[in-house]
């Protein structure tokens, strides 16, 4: 698949996520952090190590391109977790890039490299919808910390973002949609 191809594929498969998103209310009320239980989601993942900034476009090239191989795939929200945020610096993230896969899909087309079939676990959750630019996420991030401990709550799981909306709409960051979540347990 040649690399104009994918960046067309890529676009598409945005826009058919941007539509989708734009039909339906959003999972979670802007700036109002909730509690609710998740299954498990079976995913087909990337994992990237470095600054999200710059390791993320190979990873979103990789996790698509095998995505788009997949028969009976269909086109939902990417997602993303970090596994040391809090541990290592930006330069050093471990960012694994996923895409839910449907669940009779139980192996990659020969010649995929680079991702893998896993099942994320989930339960209960506490998330919120943010809206704005990547960069200005950290405010929203301590708010759902704060609800999380004030519910009596503590973080189960690694940091997690599902993009509603993103870079494929346009360079007005202000416009993004990011569901911010963390799996949690009861102290």
């Amino acid at each position: 698949m040649n690399k104009k191809f994918l960046a067309i594929a890529m676009a598409v498969s945005f826009a058919v996520v941007l539509i989708g998103a734009q039909n339906r209310a959003p999972s979670a009320a802007a700036n109002e952090p909730r509690i609710k239980t998740m299954p498990a989601q079976k995913m087909l993942v990337v994992e990237s190590k470095g600054d999200p900034s710059v390791s993320a476009g190979n990873a979103f090239t990789i996790l698509y391109k095998t995505f788009f191989s997949i028969p009976g795939a269909r086109m939902a929200p990417p997602r993303a977790r970090w596994l040391n945020t809090l541990t290592a610096p930006r330069n050093a993230w471990v960012g694994l890039y996923a895409l839910p896969l449907p669940e009779q899909v139980t192996a990659l087309p020969p010649g995929s490299t680079g991702a893998k079939i896993d099942v994320w676990p989930y339960g209960e959750v506490a998330e919120v919808l943010y809206i704005g630019g990547y960069d200005k996420e950290a405010p929203m991030i301590e708010k759902l910390i704060a609800f999380i401990k004030n519910k009596g709550y503590e973080i189960a799981g690694p940091h997690e973002e599902e993009y509603l909306k993103g870079p494929e709409s346009g360079p007005d960051t202000s416009a993004y949609q990011t569901i911010i979540r963390y799996q949690i347990k009861k102290k």
